[in-house]
């Protein structure tokens, strides 16, 4: 990989007036890069357009999508890479040396075509919505590391990650940082303006994801460097703009946008929760925004500029409708190329369901409700669980008035065919784990939420209050239809993840008997659609909210913001 000196060589780190507000000396600086279609680098006067897609979760064609209005689900088409790039296009025709496009990750995971082809079928459809700059998501190393490097270097616009190291030497527990992977900042001048980019992604990738997954990866937190490299933005590139590109989560972001050390940034282009963030929401040092999942949305930051000063800025979140924008033709002509080898295969229909299909609420979804109820059948344990993901766009019901579940939305639902693992657990371990997994979605301290939502379970009920203090939101467990005995064993059943301890089983440690089966969680649900189809995989207030609605459709609270 590139040395500390190559990067030296290449970058365009120049002195700056300003010294004095300079990184200390002998403090190491691996420079960024400036963009090389640099336009206007004069004081001007226009405005410049900046995009952000994120978290599209490998979704080639337009698709259904869950709207929350007048209190009640609506559904309505939303999507595609055809006609996202007719929206984009459009914005770019009307400015087009100034329309800056920007991804912030979660590219190459999510689809039966990302399994089949480890991520090489979604490069060439990248490039092709001409992107000026990426950041990875906490997805991106679902192939493992050089699988993330070749698929990222593929990409022809810049990649920016301020906080992934290569692990250095052996260190199986990746506890040494060595250089960046990626460069740690970009400028770009637009109207005689210079705009500066970090990027930040999800430190806790090893503990959210499995470990196996980021092996020779060291993450840092943002707030470890973040003061250090806006001052070398602000003062050394002489930044008139600094944005940060975060994939931490909303509630993580709003925290970061608080926090002391981001004195000094405008913006944070957020991700990985999926919200739709359609006024920015206003920290103490930046504003925050994040415009949704799947590539339904685009969020818009105009910025007003005169003679070379920004004097103002408009933000809006743009739905991608695919009857406003239509499709895209050689972009749609390449995506039918790319799926053409697989298509038969993802549109196989393997079951239906009479209940729209969901992964939206923080608390229940039709979706892993189908999928404990599959658990439930086939492996009889006395409690069935599957993770919060959040991944995964609606389904409704088709021209016949059934859902069909094809192969195609089974990897949809389930990218990871994971076996399927049983354990032991003491009704004591369960409790203490329930409160563990409610903190991560409900800490009162923002920075300590986790980006997943509530472990899903059958066999359990769960009473609960999400605002309580730590260690006290549990109010009630029964299993079986019988309250929790916490010295009672219990049979637990989930999806094995890769690289886990036999003794974990859904970041539950210290199970007993940990056995992973001859069965995966593709050949579960698919045994499940074929003996019961059509099923309806009813929400089953398994776990229950006791201080807030059921329909609960985001963990932030605190601030102006609601998902709509």
């Amino acid at each position: 990989m590139p040395s500390r000196r190559a990067f030296l060589q290449t970058g365009l780190l120049v002195g700056a007036s300003a010294t004095a507000a300079l990184p200390s000396v002998g403090q190491p600086v691996a420079p960024g890069f400036t963009s090389k279609n640099d336009v206007h680098t004069t004081p001007s006067s226009g405005t410049i357009s900046l995009l952000q897609t994120t978290d599209v979760h490998c979704q080639l064609n337009a698709h259904d999508e869950l709207f929350w209005e007048n209190d009640q689900l609506t559904f309505r088409k939303a999507g595609g890479y055809a006609h996202l790039a007719t929206a984009i296009d459009g914005i770019r025709l009307k400015n087009p040396a100034n329309t800056i496009l920007i991804d912030t990750g979660d590219m190459f995971q999510d689809s039966m075509l990302s399994v089949k082809t480890k991520g090489e079928a979604f490069v060439p459809l990248l490039n092709a919505l001409n992107y000026d700059l990426f950041l990875p998501g906490n997805w991106e190393v679902i192939y493992h590391k050089k699988a993330m490097q070749h698929l990222l270097g593929g990409l022809q616009a810049p990649k920016v990650c301020t906080n992934m190291h290569h692990a250095l030497g052996s260190d199986k527990d990746n506890a040494s940082k060595g250089e960046l992977i990626f460069q740690p900042y970009q400028t770009m001048h637009r109207l005689g303006v210079k705009i500066g980019f970090l990027g930040y992604t999800d430190p806790l990738v090893p503990i959210r994801q499995s470990p196996l997954y980021s092996k020779g990866i060291v993450y840092t937190k943002p707030e470890e460097s973040i003061k250090y490299w806006v001052n070398v933005l602000r003062n050394q590139e002489q930044c008139a703009v600094v944005i940060v590109l975060a994939h931490l989560g909303l509630s993580q972001q709003i925290a970061l946008a608080n926090h002391p050390d981001t004195e000094g940034v405008d913006y944070i282009f957020g991700a990985d929760t999926h919200e739709r963030v359609r006024k920015p929401i206003q920290g103490t040092w930046a504003k925050v925004v994040e415009p949704g999942a799947f590539g339904s949305f685009i969020g818009r930051l105009d910025l007003t500029v005169k003679d070379g000063k920004v004097m103002g800025e408009r933000y809006e979140l743009l739905e991608v409708n695919p009857k406003k924008y239509r499709a895209a033709p050689a972009v749609q002509r390449l995506v039918e190329q790319i799926e053409a080898p697989y298509k038969a295969a993802i549109d196989r229909v393997l079951g239906y369901s009479t209940e729209p299909l969901y992964r939206n609420f923080v608390v229940e979804n039709t979706i892993d409700t189908l999928i404990t109820d599959a658990l439930m059948w086939k492996m009889k344990p006395d409690v069935a669980l599957s993770n919060g993901f959040r991944f995964c766009p609606p389904r409704t019901a088709g021209p016949d008035g059934r859902v069909a579940i094809t192969e195609g939305y089974l990897y949809d639902m389930l990218p990871v065919d994971a076996t399927v693992r049983t354990g032991k657990s003491t009704g004591q371990q369960l409790l203490e784990w329930l409160e563990r997994e409610l903190q991560n979605v409900f800490a009162n301290d923002a920075s300590k939420r986790l980006g997943g939502w509530v472990v899903r379970f059958k066999g359990m009920t769960v009473d609960f209050k999400a605002y309580a203090l730590a260690g006290q939101r549990v109010q009630a467990v029964r299993i079986g239809g019988q309250p929790l005995d916490p010295t009672r064993t219990y049979t637990l059943s989930a999806c094995e993840r890769e690289g886990d301890p036999a003794d974990i089983l859904c970041r539950l440690k210290g199970i007993r008997d940990g056995q992973s089966t001859s069965e995966s969680m593709h050949s579960v649900m698919k045994e499940y659609l074929a003996a019961f189809s059509p099923v309806s995989p009813k929400m089953p207030r398994a776990a229950h909210i006791l201080d807030g609605p059921q329909t609960l459709l985001s963990q932030v609270y605190g601030v102006d913001y609601q998902f709509t």
